[in-house]
């Protein structure tokens, strides 16, 4: 996920050089240059075998049977996170799926590779013309949390789509997007990650029913909503969880949904309150 003109979800081939990296599938081929790469992370996880398949594999065994073979029907899977800027210096995170041990070999790969400093671009829009419905998506902080890269990666790449999908949303600038020339974005939102914790799929599925409430994912964020006007400023805690046998990363689209369905109701009470009267404001409580 996160690469531009290919599909989320998709097998292909990796291929890592000192000039970049080149992601091939059967129908697209997408290539970051290694100048635009500002880092890259390695991760793992344990998965279920064979994903949906398996999960109604073990549910066919009788007696229970499903419970104990979820013990040892799954499998490490590498998660390699590369974060880079596209031509328009918009913050992208493309996250790879490696079978196990092949994100650390991958890693040394960009060891030699020069890394691009990321700077703050918010002051270029400061008195610019406003692009009617657009939002900016600002990179989410972590700093104060240990948070794995592969996840704040995916829940910023899902915002940035789940936010696309919105009623009278205009055009969505990613973080360093920003050019005062073509516009600049109405509304912005701003998200921090404020807790985390990792569980675990293969304890959720081996515990059965009781997996609902044990090694279950959780994320916590604080989530601002701001307009250009200075009109708009709400502030939302925002929560997700991942129970059952879904996989740990569903939580970063859980969550971008969530922000985003907060993001859809501000801008309606605002819409609302402007049609009301002229200096219609939205504050947080």
């Amino acid at each position: 996920m996160g690469l531009p003109d290919t599909k989320k979800n998709v097998k292909g081939r990796l291929t890592v050089n000192p000039d970049g990296l080149t992601f091939t599938t059967k129908s697209s081929s997408s290539s970051v240059q290694s100048r635009s790469i500002v880092a890259v992370s390695a991760g793992n996880q344990r998965v279920e075998l064979w994903g949906m398949k398996g999960r109604l594999l073990r549910m066919a065994i009788p007696d229970g049977g499903g419970i104990a073979a979820a013990g040892v029907m799954h499998h490490r899977v590498d998660m390699l996170t590369v974060e880079f800027n596209d031509s328009r210096g918009g913050y992208h995170g493309a996250v790879f799926y490696l079978p196990a041990n092949e994100a650390e070999r991958a890693l040394q790969s960009f060891a030699e590779m020069p890394r691009v400093r990321r700077e703050a671009v918010k002051a270029v829009c400061q008195g610019g013309a406003v692009k009617p419905g657009s939002v900016l998506v600002s990179a989410p902080a972590w700093d104060q949390v240990q948070v794995p890269a592969a996840y704040r990666t995916l829940v910023y790449e899902h915002l940035v789509d789940r936010l696309g999908r919105v009623e009278g949303i205009g055009h969505v600038y990613r973080d360093g997007e920003i050019d005062a020339q073509s516009g600049c974005p109405q509304y912005t939102v701003d998200i921090s990650i404020a807790g985390f914790n990792e569980g675990s799929q293969v304890k959720r599925a081996v515990m059965g029913p009781v997996g609902m409430f044990v090694g279950t994912t959780q994320m916590r964020f604080e989530a601002t909503f701001t307009d250009a006007s200075g009109r708009l400023n709400v502030h939302e805690q925002v929560k997700a969880t991942v129970r059952g046998e879904s996989e740990s990363t569903n939580v970063a689209d859980s969550v971008a949904k969530t922000i985003a369905k907060h993001y859809a109701a501000a801008k309606k009470e605002l819409e609302k309150a402007s049609a009301n009267g002229r200096n219609g404001s939205v504050y947080s409580r």
